[in-house]
C-alpha cells in the first residue's frame, strides 16, 4: 500500500493547492490526514472542500484546532491569536464543512497492522512530541512499528534502535528514508499550512508500506496570497507574518 500523508493544513488553501498539484503524479492509493484541517488560515471552506473531494480513500483524524472550531473543546489552552482564528473559522465554515470537521475521528487510528496515525501522540492527541524523552515515553507504551503524527509542524523522525532514540530533522527540497524493520519510528510529515522549522514551504510525505520507504517533499507556494487573505479577514497580523518565516 502506498500512502499520501498530509497534516496541519490550518485553513491555508494556497499551500494545500500547491501540495495537491505537486503530488498529482505521485503513486499512492490511500490518503492519511493527521488533523488540524482548520485554524489560523483564512480559507477553511476551500481546504475542507478539497479534502472532502479527494478521489482516493482517505483516513482522517482530528487535531486540537479542529476540536475547538467544532465546539468540542473550549480552547482554554490557546493563545489569543489561535482562539480568535478558531472562533472566526467556526463562524464562517459552511454547515456541511463544519459537520465534516466535527465528525473527524479521534486518534490514534491503526491504518494497517503496525502502522498508526495520530495528531499529537498515540497516548494523548493533544500532546507535543518534541524531544527524545517524549518519544521514549511513547515507545515504552505504544507498540506500533511506524507511527505518523503531526501537531508540532516540524518535519522530523524519532527512531528507537537498541533501546535509544535518535532524533532527526528532515531538511531539503526532498529526501528518502528507508525504514529498518528492526527499528520503531515516530515520523512527522511537517505542516502544509504553517511550517515551524524556519522553512516556509509546505511539507508533506508519501509512504510505501511494502517497500518501507518514506519520502518527504517541500513545496513552494504563494505565501503572500495566504498572508493577504489573513489580513483581509481581519485576523491577527502575526498569523500572516509567521508564514513568511516558517515559524
Amino acid at each position: 500500500m502506498r500512502y499520501l500523508i498530509l497534516s496541519d493544513m490550518h485553513g491555508n488553501w494556497e499551500a494545500l493547492r500547491a501540495v495537491l498539484a505537486h503530488c498529482r503524479r505521485k503513486r499512492y492509493e490511500r490518503v492519511l490526514m493527521l488533523g488540524d484541517v482548520v485554524g489560523y488560515g483564512a480559507a477553511p471552506n476551500q481546504v475542507v472542500s478539497a479534502l472532502h473531494g479527494l478521489s482516493r480513500p482517505i483516513v482522517s483524524i482530528r487535531g486540537n484546532h479542529d476540536k475547538v472550531v467544532a465546539g468540542l473543546d473550549s480552547g482554554a489552552s490557546f493563545n489569543h491569536a489561535a482562539l480568535e482564528a478558531a472562533r472566526w473559522t467556526a463562524g464562517r465554515l459552511e454547515p456541511r464543512y463544519l459537520r465534516y470537521v466535527r465528525e473527524l475521528a479521534a486518534g490514534p487510528v491503526e491504518v494497517e497492522p503496525g502502522v498508526t496515525i495520530c495528531h499529537g501522540s498515540p497516548l494523548d492527541e493533544d500532546a507535543y512530541v518534541l524531544t527524545d524523552l517524549d518519544a521514549l515515553e511513547i515507545f515504552a507504551v505504544h507498540a506500533g512499528r511506524v507511527t505518523f503524527f503531526g501537531h508540532t509542524h516540524v518535519t522530523s523522525v524519532f527512531a528507537l534502535d537498541a533501546g535509544s532514540v535518535r532524533v532527526s530533522a528532515l531538511r531539503g527540497d526532498t529526501g528518502r528514508l528507508d525504514l529498518d524493520p528492526d527499528v520503531r519510528y515516530l515520523i512527522n510529515p511537517g505542516s502544509i499550512g504553517q511550517p515551524r522549522d524556519r522553512d516556509p514551504r509546505a511539507s508533506y510525505m508519501t509512504y510505501d508500506a511494502d517497500r518501507r520507504v518514506v519520502r518527504w517533499y517541500r513545496v513552494p507556494y504563494p505565501v503572500d496570497r495566504a498572508q493577504r487573505r489573513i489580513r483581509d479577514a481581519g485576523l491577527p497580523g502575526m498569523l500572516a507574518d509567521r508564514l513568511g518565516v516558517g515559524m
